[in-house]
């Protein structure tokens, strides 16, 4: 594997290496930068790399220049784990990993792969800003997963470009034979009564989803916004009588002292053997989502996370719970209501019932 640095990181590295070969087939060959996150940080924090053949980033945060000692290591794992966190086949990855070889540090003499490289660590840089607050120590090599589902290489149209994930899967399957996708993986429904009705997702998760990514794919077919708290109660039919409670931070341990950090956990761990999961979310108005297992797929070859149906408008943020949702809802249906204008501006973009779009069964990228 041939592993292009640009003249910053070369330098920060210390190597002199040799220019890069040319002839080297650019499905093994990646270019790599050190990048600023943080407009107050004095030295750099993020390392990107992007594939010379198919444009497929992954980064590595943070990455303190006492780390790039173990650089070779490090870059060779986060392409591993990245093309893992997005579900690709195991042995696909595993071959491919071999097949590169040993990593090979030369200097990057392209300007066009420059332009790339510098291009993903913009918009990698975006989405670190807004997922982490650049105060916690933290270690992350999968943070550029998400930007391979944004087009490139659009000139004039969207139809020109390609998406980078794509294009990887494609060259993966045809150096491979093997099949894109091959994991165990949960059907999911997960049902919040909201008395009048109950809104229903049903949703397909690979089995070892961590419960991190589970909150954010819950956030996204229910349409929150990730504002409130939230936990998760492991049960086996009696929601008031959970086995384990699993929660996000070491401050929600000082309310329960016998709950999980769900750090590190997944759903693989409690499923199948518990049949019931009660997320909640938002601990004012209490929204109580009964997720149940419907089955297990052992040999899922499609992408995932993946809604199979919609039913049920959800709630706007902030709405005062299950009563106050009911309330505002009459006076949604009610134009002539004397509180439906001012309602009806605080909601914004709300409406009574889900969109086409909001229903169709598609892929939950986070």
């Amino acid at each position: 594997m041939q592993i292009a640095l640009t003249k910053k990181l070369a330098e920060a590295v210390g190597v002199k290496a040799a220019f890069a070969q040319e002839n080297e087939n650019p499905l093994f060959s990646w270019t790599a930068n050190w990048t600023k996150v943080w407009d107050n940080r004095r030295t750099e924090d993020m390392i990107v790399l992007v594939n010379n053949a198919t444009r497929f980033t992954v980064a590595i945060y943070q990455v303190k220049k006492k780390d790039l000692k173990n650089l070779e290591v490090m870059m060779k794992k986060a392409i591993s784990n990245t093309l893992l966190f997005m579900n690709i086949n195991p042995e696909i990855v595993e071959e491919y990993m071999r097949l590169a070889g040993d990593v090979e540090l030369v200097q990057n003499r392209g300007r066009q792969t420059a332009a790339w490289v510098s291009k993903a660590g913009l918009e990698c840089s975006f989405y670190v800003g807004r997922e982490y607050n650049g105060i916690e120590k933290m270690f992350c090599d999968t943070v550029g997963s998400l930007i391979n589902y944004n087009h490139v290489n659009i000139t004039k149209t969207r139809d020109e470009g390609f998406a980078p994930y794509q294009e990887m899967i494609n060259a993966l399957t045809e150096l491979t034979g093997k099949p894109a996708y091959k994991y165990r993986a949960f059907e999911l429904s997960a049902t919040l009564n909201l008395d009048v009705y109950k809104a229903v997702r049903r949703i397909i998760v690979p089995a070892n989803l961590s419960f991190e990514r589970l909150h954010n794919v819950l956030q996204t077919v229910f349409n929150w916004k990730n504002y409130h708290l939230y936990d998760f109660a492991i049960h086996q039919g009696d929601k008031y009588d959970p086995a384990i409670r699993v929660v996000p931070n070491r401050e929600c341990l000082e309310y329960d002292e016998n709950a999980v950090l769900m750090e590190g956990h997944t759903l693989s761990e409690f499923l199948p053997e518990y049949k019931h999961i009660l997320y909640t979310y938002d601990m004012g108005d209490n929204w109580e989502h009964e997720i149940e297992l419907a089955q297990v797929i052992e040999d899922y070859d499609k992408e995932s996370p993946f809604l199979v149906e919609a039913i049920g408008q959800t709630p706007p943020e902030d709405v005062g719970g299950v009563g106050g949702y009911v309330n505002f809802r009459e006076i949604m249906l009610d134009p002539r209501n004397p509180e439906y204008k001012e309602m009806k501006e605080w909601a914004r973009f709300w409406t009574p019932e889900l969109s086409d779009w909001e229903k169709r069964p598609r892929v939950i990228r986070l």
